[in-house]
This record gives structure tokens, C-alpha cells and sequence, in this order.
């Protein structure tokens, strides 16, 4: 299938790892002409040239913290000058901690919502004008099952990222008149450094962390990033042209939810 790919401009934040890596791998290697963006130059320099030898797309790397305001317009403007104005976002950050109601303060709380709610405005903001431009443009945030359906102990993530959620649904309402679609992807148990995050402190072997974390998985396993970023490539596409202001799990089943 012909996904009609080829030579749009993506951006990919959180790029130099994990979900936001593979997401950058999938679309040059339909085409596209790929900006990779991480906080960390080594990390981001690493992905990107591996990104360059295994497809050979024209792909750039920018390095930027998207929790800063400057950072974001600075990036979007560098892409801009490079490679075009972005035909795809897929904006994609880092999560808030874990941790319990009292152990939070209100510095935690901002950060909270800087990291997942105001990095993807400010993002949706910069490359908005050049979509509207075009009449054609794919917007989708990475964000958790915990959208769906709230997990223990990420009582911020909980809290904030239903909320990025509802911004990208009422955005799909607004701009779908201009061929610009909104779309959320939540991922559930996803191999990444933020999900083996958590065996050291578990005292598990590593197999014994990924059995016992399988378990509640229909699927019996954790799923790879490349199966999170076959989804966000597809959502990205001229093939997913009538898809648009959906949150879609991609989780193996884990969501019991009907909706």
C-alpha cells in the first residue's frame, strides 16, 4: 500500500528514543523528509544517523527542549528553513513522574502540564499556519492509555494527559474542514526505557518483570515501539483520510473500557 508519504515534511519530537525514534524510522522509510527533535545532541545525533543509513531519507536533527516556549518557535522556524513548513506533527514528550497525591507540590504539578499540555500546544501553535496553507495536515500527540483508563501510581499523568486528550478531539472539530486531521495515540505497555524505568526497583530479573507486567495484557507480551509507530505512520498517511478526532489505544488489549 502506497501511503502517500513521500517527500512530506515531519516533525518527531522525543525523537532520539523509544516510540518518538521509531515513529522517525517509519516515515522516512515511506519517504518522507524527517526533523527529528530531542532534548540530548549526543542521543539525537546517534538516532539520526541511524535513521539516515537504514532508509537514506533527508533527515535533520534539532536539538530543543519543547517545554520551553523559545525552544519550540526556534525549532519549528530551523525546519522550516531547512526542509519546509511541517506537513506532519507528531508530538511526543516525556511523562510526568510517578508518585502518590502528597508528594507533589505545585512545581510538579506545572511541570506536569508544561510536559505533556503546553509542549503540544506550543507545537500545534508553530506548525498550524503552514498546514492551513497547504489545506492538508496531520497533527498527533503520543500520550498513554492512562486517557482511557487511569494507572496506578501516575496520578499527574492521570490527571493532565485526558486533558491533551480533549484539546486534540476539539481540534479535530475545528480543523477538519481544512484537511488537517487530530488524532491521540495511547500507548499501553510499550518497550522503552520509561517501562524498564521500573525494574530496578521491582527486585524482578528482567524476565521475570516482563512476565509478571504481561499478565494483564491479552496479548501476553509487551509491545515494541515499531508497533506504536506502524500506527502513528498509518494515522500520519493520505491513507487515513476519514480518521480523524480519535484517541486509539494501542495497548494489546490492556484498556477493558468500551470506549
Amino acid at each position: 500500500m502506497d501511503l502517500g508519504l513521500a517527500g512530506k515534511v515531519a516533525l518527531v519530537t522525543g525523537a532520539s528514543k523509544g516510540m518518538g525514534r521509531a515513529c522517525a524510522l517509519g516515515l522516512a522509510a515511506e519517504g518522507a523528509r524527517v526533523a527529528m527533535c530531542a532534548r540530548n545532541e549526543g542521543d539525537l545525533k546517534t538516532a539520526v544517523d541511524e535513521v539516515k543509513a537504514a532508509t537514506k531519507a533527508e533527515v535533520m536533527g534539532v536539538a530543543a527542549d519543547v517545554t520551553k516556549a523559545d525552544q519550540v518557535r526556534a525549532l519549528v522556524a530551523r525546519v522550516k528553513a531547512a526542509l519546509g513548513a511541517p506537513d506532519i506533527l507528531i508530538a511526543n514528550c516525556g511523562g510526568p513522574p510517578r508518585g502518590y497525591f502528597d508528594e507533589f507540590g505545585d512545581e510538579a504539578w506545572q511541570g506536569a502540564v508544561d510536559v505533556s499540555l503546553m509542549s503540544t500546544v506550543r507545537l500545534v501553535r508553530e506548525v498550524l499556519p503552514g498546514m492551513r496553507a497547504k489545506r492538508w495536515g496531520r497533527i498527533l500527540t503520543i500520550q498513554s492509555v492512562s486517557v482511557k483508563q487511569p494507572l496506578p501510581e501516575l496520578l499527574l499523568s492521570n490527571a493532565v494527559r485526558p486533558g491533551v486528550a480533549g484539546m486534540m478531539k476539539t481540534l479535530a472539530l475545528q480543523l477538519g474542514k481544512e484537511n488537517i486531521l487530530v488524532n491521540t495515540l495511547c500507548p499501553g505497555k510499550i518497550m522503552t526505557d520509561r517501562f524498564l524505568g521500573g525494574l530496578k526497583a521491582s527486585g524482578l530479573s528482567r524476565e521475570q518483570y516482563l512476565t509478571r507486567n504481561s499478565e494483564d495484557v491479552p496479548v501476553g507480551r509487551i509491545g515494541t515501539p515499531e508497533e506504536l509507530a506502524n500506527v502513528a505512520v498509518f494515522l500520519a498517511s493520505e491513507r487515513a483520510s476519514y480518521v480523524t478526532g480519535v484517541s486509539i489505544q494501542v495497548d494489546g488489549g490492556l484498556v477493558r473500557g468500551l470506549l
